[in-house]
């Protein structure tokens, strides 16, 4: 079992009993460090203190479950406007969002088009780009984002 999903089991209840979401666990290198993050979400948004409160209750979860054996950070954050979308049920909660999706590779010169989420079907993103609809293969996407417009 990977480390995401061995943390995920463990960190779901406590992250649900402060009356939060589990939006994502990612274990990832950054500069040279190993980071644990947990992002959360709630109804009205996430703010410092339950960002602490389930930092404060996993920890020593963390501790005793031991699911890393090398030395990281552990973060708790919140999802935030601008949030990653990766699973189907993210992209179901969000049609209708204005999105960025960013390419591996260009298309038509560009590596990053902005639109708003029209479909998504098993990683296949489709997206109304100025009028126009355009269809993402799930091999192309490195990343697709809310986009808070102004």
């Amino acid at each position: 079992m990977k480390v995401t999903e061995r943390v995920w089991a463990f960190a779901q209840p406590v992250v649900e009993s402060f009356g939060c979401t589990l939006w994502d666990v990612e274990y990832v290198r950054e500069g040279g460090d190993r980071i644990l993050r947990i992002v959360i979400d709630k109804q009205g948004g996430v703010d410092i203190s339950d960002c602490e409160a389930v930092s404060r209750t996993l920890d020593p979860i963390l501790d005793q479950e031991d699911p890393i054996q090398e030395s990281y950070q552990f973060e708790v954050s919140s999802a935030g406007c601008e949030r990653v979308l990766k699973r189907a049920s993210d992209f179901e909660t969000f049609y209708g969002s204005p999105i960025l999706i960013k390419l591996y590779q260009p298309r038509a010169g560009a590596k990053e088009y902005v639109g708003t989420l029209v479909g998504y079907d098993d990683g296949r993103v489709t997206a109304d780009c100025g009028g126009k609809t355009e269809v993402f293969e799930k091999s192309e996407v490195a990343l697709v984002r809310l986009r808070v417009e102004f």
